[in-house]
């Protein structure tokens, strides 16, 4: 790449959601390398500044991670996006989070996108966002999102209005090439 030419995420700034325990490494690892290889500056988000320990198959502890900023000290509008990592553990405890649920509730609202994975729609069910809308997850999460007005499909990636779901790790590829594609063009 030239010195001229633009990153595609160059100047947008996207925040990664990361659950205290819990949150699937691989989710969060992967997605965030995508966005922050394609120019991106990217902030990480806890509940409290501290270290995210992260899990593999949701069972075994894996590493830990850095939590920048807080959900209580961050708004919708200093991101251009955002990406919620799925985990069982971990996305249950990120939609207990009222801080988080409302910064994904504004951040939707305001128009701007979302990248969420596997067991992350729970976060939109509980942020009433899922209305309307056509979405994937984890297979077990489908009957919350139908109970929450959504429809759940099959597929690897499934894009809505600024919305971008995928099923679980082994959709990351697409995942993180749509996340990309998308955040980019929302930012145009």
């Amino acid at each position: 790449m030239s010195e001229t030419e633009r990153q595609p995420l160059e100047g947008v700034t996207i925040g990664v959601f990361l659950a205290q325990e819990g949150s699937e490494e691989v989710e969060f690892t992967e997605p965030k390398e995508a966005v922050t290889d394609a120019g991106a500056t990217v902030d990480v988000l806890g509940s409290e500044t501290s270290e995210g320990e992260t899990v593999n198959n949701d069972l075994e502890w894996s590493d830990s991670y850095e939590i920048e900023r807080t959900f209580d000290e961050v708004s919708a509008d200093e991101y251009d996006a955002l990406i919620v990592p799925g985990g069982t553990v971990g996305a249950d405890t990120l939609r207990t989070n009222e801080n988080a649920v409302d910064l994904v509730r504004t951040h939707l609202s305001d128009g701007k996108p979302i990248g969420v994975i596997c067991h992350g729609p729970w976060v939109l069910v509980e942020a009433d966002v899922v209305d309307g809308r056509t979405l994937t997850s984890y297979h077990s999460l489908q009957t919350d999102i139908r109970n929450a007005g959504g429809e759940w499909v099959d597929e690897e990636v499934v894009v809505d209005d600024g919305l971008i779901t995928s099923r679980n790790p082994d959709d990351l590829e697409a995942f993180c090439e749509t996340i990309v594609e998308e955040f980019a063009s929302a930012s145009e």
